[in-house]
């Protein structure tokens, strides 16, 4: 087990045609304490909508304790 408690692998995210998120990597391991800091506009909401499961990514795989979360996804939709 690699201790990640959240990964996103090679997410991508475009809107309206636009990539604004290409190919992004983040491991957050257990009891780490995380910020995303940046100007308005550089996708820190986006990211923490992603993780949150608000948005789905066009590509990429985002991981709760090593499972993907379309597992997670699909119990929220039942």
């Amino acid at each position: 087990m690699s201790g990640n408690i959240v990964t996103l692998k090679d997410i991508v995210v475009e809107f309206d045609g636009e990539r604004i998120l290409d190919k992004i990597n983040l491991d957050i391991k257990d009891k780490e304490f995380v910020t995303l800091l940046g100007p308005s506009g550089c996708v820190k909401t986006t990211t923490l909508r992603i993780i949150g499961g608000f948005i789905n990514p066009d590509s990429g795989d985002i991981l709760f304790d090593g499972k993907k979360s379309t597992d997670f996804r699909r119990i929220r939709e039942m």
